[in-house]
This record gives C-alpha cells, sequence and structure tokens, in this order.
C-alpha cells in the first residue's frame, strides 16, 4: 500500500522539518533554499530565506528570513528529534538573478550574497553540501522528498524580452 505524502508549501522566510511522509516544496527567485536530510533516520528540513542576515540595528525574535537564523532554528529542531545536523546532506538552491540588467556586473547581487551565505554557513557547520543549484537567471521550482532525499529542480529562465 502506498504511503500517502503529505504536502507542505513553504512560503517567503518560513522553514519545516518532518519525517518521511512529508514532501516539501518552494519556489525560489533570488531567495535559497537550504535542505538538510538524515539518510538513516529519513528526517529533513529545508527553508526558504530572502536575506543572509538581519540588520544588526534591528534586533528581534529568531526569523527564518535570514539565513543565519533560519540555520539555528533549524538544527534546533533538527536536535530536539535526535538528529545530529553533522551526520545530515545539504543541498542549496537558488539565489538567481532576478533583474540582471540591474544588479551590479561582477555577482554581488543579493541572489549571489544569498547563496554564497548558504554556503559558507554549512561549511561553518560542517555539514556537508553534496549538491547545489544556485546563481544564474531566473528562478526555481524545488520539491523535497524527505523518505527519500530526492529534490527536483525545475529551473525557469525569463522568455525573451521578459524580466526574469
Amino acid at each position: 500500500m502506498a504511503v500517502q505524502l503529505i504536502d507542505v508549501a513553504l512560503l517567503p522566510g518560513e522553514y519545516f522539518v518532518g519525517g518521511a511522509q512529508h514532501r516539501i516544496r518552494t519556489l525560489l527567485g533570488s531567495c535559497v533554499a537550504m535542505t538538510l536530510w538524515h539518510p538513516q533516520l529519513r528526517i529533513g528540513a529545508m527553508s526558504h530565506f530572502l536575506l543572509p542576515r538581519r540588520d544588526p540595528s534591528r534586533p528581534g525574535a529568531p526569523d527564518g528570513r535570514y539565513g543565519e537564523e533560519v540555520l539555528a532554528l533549524m538544527l534546533a529542531q533538527l536536535r530536539r528529534r535526535g538528529v545530529d545536523a553533522r551526520q545530515c546532506q545539504a543541498k542549496v538552491f537558488g539565489g538567481g538573478a532576478m533583474f540582471p540588467q540591474i544588479e551590479p556586473h561582477g555577482g554581488a547581487g543579493i541572489g549571489h550574497q544569498n547563496a554564497q551565505a548558504a554556503l559558507h554557513m554549512l561549511e561553518r557547520h560542517d555539514i556537508d553540501v553534496v549538491s547545489q543549484s544556485v546563481l544564474g537567471v531566473g528562478h526555481r521550482q524545488i520539491v523535497f522528498y524527505v523518505r527519500s532525499g530526492d529534490i527536483w529542480v525545475r529551473r525557469q529562465l525569463p522568455r525573451h524580452g521578459e524580466h526574469a
């Protein structure tokens, strides 16, 4: 008998941690999704963050809109489930240039900053990044199957004459 999957759709600034019965999806432009998956326990986490870090002049409770904070939130939930994040496989997606014609040359736009921040944060936590689909132009649809750890990525480029 097939197991009924529970679909979870992430909006910008959200994250989710769940078990094998979950399928997590989101749509990314310049935002970035980090996924963490523990292959033996079949527990996974996924974020959808907008900015690498919060403006220090605007303190507040931990917020999923910021990469540094959402990773801490995901790691705390994984620890509560008995998961050592260093045993997880990480994958990183997004960071696309949504308006390449107005972004600075040399790749310093917000998408680039988000992607680089995600990779650096995971490295600092000793979490192996086993796959990534970052940067470029356009947006990506991401679907994460927690049971298998597989992630389906559909990259959509702007049509001729359209902005990303």
